[in-house]
């Protein structure tokens, strides 16, 4: 691969660090003056550089932070509706309520009092739903991946996503044949939040090496089973809890030494929540 231009590089890091900026603070209104100044670019042209390597605006980024992690609240804890709002950044709980229904098809109290808008997963007997989800085996190539790590709850990896889709745009590796790939190495039951280990990665072809800071990670050829689920990624927990309390006891099957991957299958800022698919790839021994 050629190497990449200073100035390339340069931009792709203050971009990032714009994006950091807003997922630290997401319940802060993004400021022109205050996002260029993080970025060292002239608030004339931040905007426009933004979003030509981010593939969004400012504003969009901050929103679909917000969105998710108030999904994540509503789904995980027992905070109110209007703190809930109020920890987003929003005013206002008639703000908040308007925002959430167009971004997932259902108010704020509804999403909650539904378990989401996914397959419910609520029963009283894990053997009542069996058939929850239909899951597949498959026998996976090898991959080569261009990985960057992440550190800390699961439901803000979103943000290592966003610098890594802007990387490898910038490096003309984004393409349609490219897949998008979490690995999650922790049960989030099990670890503080602030502990959990992931990685964001993106597929890289042969002869490819990893864009810095991006690493190069080999995953091997490997035996999957496969659980596709539709819905916003904040409800993928509940499916993860299916697949492991109630398929793999009676599947006969053992899992092997490996992370847990997910494989996102479209494009979440072109489809509404309800429509994301997501299929949860889990290493079986042979």
């Amino acid at each position: 691969m050629p190497r990449k231009d200073p100035t390339l590089r340069s931009y792709e890091q203050r971009v990032a660090r714009v994006m950091a900026h807003l997922a630290a603070h997401p319940g802060r209104e993004p400021v022109l003056e205050d996002l260029a100044a993080i970025a060292a670019f002239s608030p004339c042209h931040f905007h426009r550089i933004y979003r030509l390597m981010a593939g969004e605006t400012p504003q969009e980024t901050a929103m679909r932070l917000r969105l998710h992690l108030a999904a994540a609240t509503l789904l995980k804890t027992p905070e109110t509706v209007a703190r809930t709002a109020r920890q987003a950044g929003y005013g206002s709980v008639a703000a908040f309520t308007r925002a959430f229904r167009a971004h997932f098809g259902v108010p704020p109290a509804a999403y909650r009092r539904l378990g989401g808008i996914g397959p419910s997963l609520r029963t009283t007997k894990p053997t009542e739903n069996h058939s929850m989800f239909e899951v597949t085996l498959r026998e996976s190539p090898p991959m080569r991946l261009a990985a960057l790590p992440h550190r800390g709850p699961y439901d803000r990896i979103g943000t290592c996503f966003d610098r890594l889709g802007a990387l490898a745009q910038s490096t003309g590796l984004s393409r349609p044949e490219t897949r998008w790939i979490g690995l999650y190495y922790d049960d989030p039951h099990s670890m503080p939040a602030a502990e959990l280990r992931s990685e964001a990665a993106f597929t890289l072809p042969e002869g490819t090496e990893a864009p810095a800071p991006a690493t190069l990670r080999l995953v091997p050829a490997q035996r999957l089973a496969v659980l596709r689920f539709q819905g916003p990624y904040a409800e993928l927990e509940g499916a993860y809890d299916w697949l492991y309390r109630t398929w793999l006891p009676n599947s006969g099957k053992e899992p092997a030494d490996a992370p847990c991957m997910e494989d996102y299958l479209n494009d979440c800022r072109s489809l509404p929540p309800a429509e994301w698919l997501t299929e949860i790839l889990l290493p079986l021994r042979d």
